[in-house]
């Protein structure tokens, strides 16, 4: 059984995600999709609300276990038995800095391999910067992430309108 660590911070989860998620997940038995937490940054949407919030948008897919870890992808890899890390590619000025990170995970594991996947076309520009720049600006994000990543920044800004 081949399981893959899809890793990031997913703040928050979009549709170009979970394409490359479900790619994924057609591909190796096993994908655990990993929230990395950064002690030192707080994220838009907090860590335990981003684990909640991918396992709502991935429940159709009984291979892919959602979990979170703090560190490098690396040991997380080696600690969860993955033998391919999976990394999501939208345009050619993402793979630089994948290859460089591909090629440091190598150099500390060399039997974890880096798997490239890319999105549909129609998720190339969808960045998680990207949804929170037009969240904050008022703009209209359900064609951009899951349902119910939709539905809970929808009901955040509430709170904070009142």
């Amino acid at each position: 059984m081949t399981t893959a660590v899809y890793p990031g911070s997913f703040d928050p989860i979009t549709k170009g995600h979970l394409d490359i998620l479900h790619t994924a997940s057609e591909i190796f038995d096993k994908v655990i999709i990993a929230v990395a937490r950064n002690s030192k940054k707080q994220g838009f949407v907090p860590i335990e609300d981003r684990v909640k919030l991918i396992k709502e948008s991935v429940k159709d897919l009984p291979n892919v276990e959602v979990d979170f870890f703090e560190g490098l992808t690396i040991n997380y890899a080696k600690q969860k038995g993955a033998k391919v890390l999976i990394r999501g590619l939208r345009a050619v000025s993402d793979f630089e800095y994948e290859m460089q990170l591909s090629q440091a995970n190598s150099a500390l594991a060399s039997e974890i391999k880096t798997v490239f996947l890319t999105t549909k076309p129609k998720y190339n520009f969808i960045s998680s910067s990207t949804i929170k720049e037009i969240f904050l600006n008022n703009g209209d994000i359900s064609k951009f992430v899951p349902e119910p990543v939709n539905d809970y920044l929808q009901n955040r800004n509430k709170l904070f309108d009142n």
